[in-house]
């Protein structure tokens, strides 16, 4: 249970990155926020895979 909701708390604070860095910095820029979009998703799902990941 405590996996679960570590889990979607992870994945709530990656939305969040996403969407504030949109609004505040990339509004009209469609590549570029889609490149940063795509660079903070992997850099989460890094964190992701080294922090909570059971080995």
């Amino acid at each position: 249970m405590t996996k679960n909701i570590s889990g979607m708390l992870f994945a709530l604070a990656m939305i969040t990155v996403v969407i504030s860095m949109d609004v505040l910095f990339f509004r009209n820029r469609f590549w570029e926020r889609l490149i940063a979009n795509i660079g903070i998703v992997l850099v989460f799902i890094a964190f992701f895979l080294r922090f909570f990941k059971t080995p």
